[in-house]
């Protein structure tokens, strides 16, 4: 009996200069970053609803199979997510302080 291969499945996609779980919206940074706050897979997969465990466990075997690369590409979004943050606050301080008060306030309700 000759068996044919399982084609290597693709759980990852990169698209619009990010990492992205093959055919979704859900980034790949969101996964990664539950799973370096020590979340396991099977917590993972209960906050993100429309992936299966397979998904998680594929994402988490890309990030660990290329972390180098991951992580540079997870610093260079902090450090822009840093420049967004700057720029709100010289352009619109009183906004910038309503965001930073309601986020306080969130945290001491959790």
């Amino acid at each position: 009996m000759t068996r044919t291969p399982i084609q290597t499945k693709q759980y990852i996609e990169q698209r619009d200069q990010g990492y992205w779980i093959a055919g979704t919206r859900i980034s790949l940074d969101s996964i990664v970053y539950s799973f370096l706050n020590g979340e396991s897979p099977e917590s993972i997969v209960q906050n993100f609803p429309l992936l299966s465990l397979e998904q998680i466990y594929g994402a988490i075997a890309f990030y660990l199979a290329n972390r180098e690369l991951v992580d540079a590409y997870l610093k260079q979004g902090e450090v822009e997510f840093e420049k967004l943050q700057q720029s709100v606050r010289e352009k619109n301080p009183l906004l910038y302080q309503k965001l930073k008060t309601a986020q306080a306030q969130k945290q001491n309700n959790v």
